[in-house]
């Protein structure tokens, strides 16, 4: 071979070599992202050619696909709909052909899409047989009549959120938000779903409708926290019973200040027992808990209650918080569930779960198993221990404590005939100076005649309508926790 044609035959082997590496680079190192580029229309085109998977309560699906109406230019063919959404969407997020995916709509969109590699199997089998590819199903823990009970109760009361607990497995059987929205209403392409999207924005709605408040808005829990108090006393050995009697002077000076942590009203609060504390709900007594516990120990057990880190579900839920590197006055303050102190509700039901369940805390999830398009299970969520916040017999000890409260405290309207329940009632703060309607709090669990408790719920209520004097746990959050404990009771008889 003569020179030149030589040369030129390297030059060919280069550029075909460098067309193999190119190639290679794009499938093997490029894949990836490539298929999740936002301007790679033919995923998207993929994505919405087969009606999704479903997401399934109780055996039934609360998510449907239909095809895409075939005016304009859309070339997407299938749109994701939904029954009761706008009860549902803080379970199920959105999927829209617009606007994307968020919560289990997006984070197990390739089981309901047929894409995740899970499913190879089952896929491979159908494109030899000929069938089209299919989405296969998120089957939930949630618990319908317990989901609708919250739902209701809080639209009654116009703005809040509510979140129900297996307290011996960690299921959740009911996570609420209100207002809420259709995630129907924007899940095509066109002008009326971006106008219904653009409506729901708190710019243009400042109720924020899209807010996930069960998970991802956190409140002061204000009384509610005395639960945690309790249980960072007895874990300590600060008190040993529900009926020692606490050193709790009045009135009681928080320390390095002049200023006396006030009780509401004229209650037994002087010295009183930690029964009779959490009866009345003595900010005092459990003030100086907290003070005399000091903010290393109040943190310590705070964070085996799940405060301070995100929680998964596995949506993700905000932290709630409890400060660190508080004087004693600030640390009695949080302790008493002000100050820093801010918990969503899905950690006031942590808290409430772990009590009601001798003291474990199991990790809370939402999603029992995936399910390919034949029903067979792809993964199974197995009950996770999260952390022991209180020994069994600390934690009987509280809800000998809660169930008071109930019986013949603040909690009375959370009373359900033949079943034990215990709870805490709490009125937070809200506004500069406590200037705005406070929030209404109630935590509690139910225990039936042969000792098990079947649930655990934290609710809270944002009513800006209501009559400020009007406005207490017991009052307006109580009852909603009441329905939603029956809910789950009587779908187990």
């Amino acid at each position: 071979m003569n020179k030149p044609l030589r040369r030129i035959a390297i030059f060919c082997g280069l550029l075909v070599l460098t067309l193999l590496i190119r190639d290679n680079w794009l499938q093997y190192v490029k894949a990836d992202s490539l298929k999740t580029d936002g301007d790679n229309r033919r995923v998207t085109i993929a994505r919405y050619s087969t009606p999704r998977g479903d997401i399934i309560v109780d055996g039934n699906p609360i998510t449907g696909s239909t095809e895409t109406s075939k005016t304009g230019l859309n070339d997407l063919k299938y749109k994701r709909t939904y029954k009761n959404g706008a009860m549902w969407s803080p379970v199920t997020g959105y999927a829209s052909q617009a606007f994307g995916a968020n919560q289990l709509e997006s984070i197990d969109d390739g089981i309901l899409t047929g894409t995740d590699d899970r499913l190879f199997f089952r896929n491979t089998l159908d494109m030899v047989t000929g069938k089209p590819k299919q989405g296969g199903n998120v089957v939930t823990t949630l618990n319908a009549a317990a989901q609708k009970a919250a739902y209701d109760g809080l639209k009654a009361r116009g703005k809040g959120a509510a979140v129900a607990i297996d307290p011996s497995t960690g299921k959740i059987l009911a996570l609420a938000s209100y207002p809420s929205y259709d995630p129907s209403s924007f899940s095509g392409a066109s002008d009326k779903d971006a106008e219904a999207w653009k409506k729901l924005q708190k710019k243009y709605d400042p109720n924020d409708p899209t807010l996930n408040r069960a998970l991802r808005e956190t409140y002061p829990p204000g009384s509610t926290f005395k639960v945690v108090t309790a249980a960072a006393a007895l874990e300590n050995g600060l008190y040993h019973s529900a009926d020692e009697k606490t050193q709790s002077p009045l009135p009681w000076i928080m320390p390095g200040t002049t200023t006396p942590l006030k009780n509401e009203g004229n209650i037994p609060c002087e010295n009183a027992t930690m029964r009779v504390a959490l009866q009345y709900s003595c900010n005092s007594v459990f003030g100086k808990i907290g003070s005399d516990l000091g903010n290393d120990k109040m943190l310590a057990e705070a964070k085996k209650f799940g405060f301070d880190k995100e929680q998964f579900t596995p949506i993700r839920s905000n932290s709630s918080v409890f400060s660190g590197d508080m004087n004693h006055a600030e640390t009695a303050l949080s302790s008493i569930g002000q100050f820093n102190t801010a918990a969503t509700p899905l950690q006031m039901a942590m808290v409430a779960s772990a009590v009601a369940n001798d003291g474990k805390l199991m990790k809370p999830y939402m999603v029992d198993k995936l399910q390919s398009s034949n029903l067979d299970t792809v993964a199974q969520t197995d009950p996770q221990e999260l952390s022991r916040p209180l020994s069994s017999n600390n934690a009987q000890v509280l809800q000998s404590m809660m169930e008071t409260v109930v019986k013949q405290g603040t909690g009375k309207n959370a009373q359900i005939p033949g079943v034990t329940v215990g709870g805490k009632t709490g009125t937070a703060q809200h506004g500069v100076a406590n200037s705005k309607n406070p929030y209404a709090w109630f935590l509690s669990y139910a225990k039936l005649p042969d000792g098990s408790s079947p649930v655990a719920v934290a609710v809270v209520v944002e009513d800006d309508q209501a009559n400020r004097d009007d406005i207490s746990g017991g009052g307006l959050a109580a009852p909603i926790a009441k329905s939603v404990m029956e809910a789950v009771i009587n779908s187990k008889k």
